[in-house]
């Protein structure tokens, strides 16, 4: 049983966070890769990023306008998703995203980190948040669902990941992004 990657598609960086190995409640950081023009070429760097690290879901981050459209960020978000898909053979969920990477870089600011050092994990940060929201809200309906049939509560691994289904529900939600729509505030071409 593999673990879930959290993915936060940034313009020029993929930040990464995996699940925790035990019970896959916790999102950890865990690496940053340069994206670069090239969707495949930035999949396959996820892939060797990835190395020895069993993988069954990746969760990526689905940056939303904030009247809940989709624009080109997400655009960019669902190519890369299926580059990653191709390049990982895993399920691919796309999640709400909003303002994660705003997010981030205020909790790396209270916590003290700035400058260079923050700019080389705020994207593994960001996609902690992400993979830390759909872990939460996959427990919570994990949770009522056991309810609902009156058995005991599940817990622990080996819950496989959501399909398709799950990117439509992230875009009817009210939607997310900075000035430009691409939930990137601040962020350059």
């Amino acid at each position: 049983m593999g673990r879930i990657l959290g993915v936060d598609p940034g313009r020029r960086r993929v930040g990464l966070a995996l699940s925790d190995e035990a019970e896959g409640r916790m999102a950890l950081p865990f690496a940053t890769v340069d994206r670069g023009r090239d969707d495949a070429k930035a999949a396959e760097k996820v892939r060797v990023a990835l190395a020895g690290q069993p993988v069954q879901t990746a969760v990526v981050g689905l940056p939303l306008r904030l009247d809940g459209s989709e624009g080109e960020a997400a655009r960019r978000a669902r190519r890369f998703g299926e580059a990653l898909r191709a390049a990982l053979g895993v399920d691919i969920v796309y999640w709400d995203e909003r303002l994660t990477t705003v997010s981030a870089e205020r909790g790396l600011r209270a916590m003290g980190v700035r400058g260079q050092a923050q700019r080389r994990v705020v994207d593994q940060a960001a996609a902690a948040l992400i993979l830390q929201g759909w872990l939460d809200a996959e427990r919570f309906r994990r949770e009522r669902e056991s309810e609902a049939d009156g058995g005991p509560l599940e817990g622990g691994a080996g819950w496989p990941g959501r399909s398709e289904a799950r990117a439509s529900e992230a875009s009817d939600g009210p939607g997310a992004g900075g000035p430009d729509g691409d939930g990137r505030e601040g962020e350059g071409p």
